[in-house]
């Protein structure tokens, strides 16, 4: 059972294979990404009702909330993938690790950009040193220590390596945003979910922010296999199977 697993998990991970796999499904993701942001952000600009308290200025959680949410599920994909690629030494994990560190990097300074725009009118000011904000700043940071450091050194496996280290130690960052705001006193909103309490919106506010939460994880997913569809063109591009497909003569996945 073992054996057949090792040799599943390396055949996905083969470029050839895994560069048809995301051929395929990258329109897929590209189409119901688009689809759900149209929807979710409509729902949530146009159709929800305004916040008794905050007024308008709510309504950037429907782009701040789904980038803060990304931030962290990026970080921990690139760092299991980074996990993947030391133990196992799959190339295409080394891989997929890096495309995913600049996109969450966006997703990052995103989600630090819009709550700095909502904390203008809520707090009377464009930033404060509270815990979640100082902790979502330094996942920033680990995001660009990432690729600083993968792209400083000349080989690519040791690069991968140290990179990866890099991404699993600060995993230890994620836990810390999480639960920043029960932890210590802090300025920022509270979970917007809670599971005895429940949502802390109106259902109207709810749906439209769960859609584009949706599209943002698929738009994440149609860039990676993008990118990553790039990289392993370039890494391979000396390969017979990369040249076979140049020439017209598209190879079996």
């Amino acid at each position: 059972m073992a054996s057949r697993f090792w040799t599943w998990l390396h055949k996905k991970g083969s470029p050839p294979v895994f560069y048809g796999m995301a051929e395929r499904w990258s329109p897929w993701l590209g189409w119901a990404s688009l689809a759900a942001l149209v929807v979710g952000l409509y729902g949530g600009l146009v159709l929800a009702p305004t916040d008794y308290q905050q007024g308008e200025s709510y309504r950037i959680i429907y782009i701040h909330v789904p980038a803060a949410w990304m931030s962290l599920f990026v970080y921990m994909f690139m760092a299991s993938m980074a996990a993947v690629g030391i133990i196992w030494r799959l190339k295409i994990a080394d891989t997929m690790a890096l495309v995913a560190a600049p996109i969450g990097a966006m997703f990052t300074a995103l989600a630090l950009a819009t709550g700095s725009i909502w904390g203008k009118p809520t707090w009377g000011t464009w930033w404060v040193w509270d815990a979640r904000l100082t902790s979502e700043l330094i996942l920033l940071f680990l995001y660009l220590g990432y690729i600083a450091l993968y792209n400083a050194m000349e080989d690519e496996r040791t690069a991968a390596r140290a990179a990866g280290i890099l991404a699993l130690v600060g995993v230890v960052n994620i836990p810390i945003i999480h639960f920043s705001v029960e932890w210590w006193h802090s300025l920022h909103q509270g979970p917007l979910l809670d599971l005895k309490k429940g949502w802390s919106l109106q259902p109207e506010m709810v749906w439209p922010l769960l859609t584009t939460m949706a599209g943002f994880q698929l738009l994440f997913f149609w860039a990676l296999f993008r990118r990553s569809q790039t990289v392993v063109l370039l890494k391979e591009a000396r390969s017979k199977w990369v040249g076979a497909m140049l020439s017209g003569d598209r190879p079996r996945f």
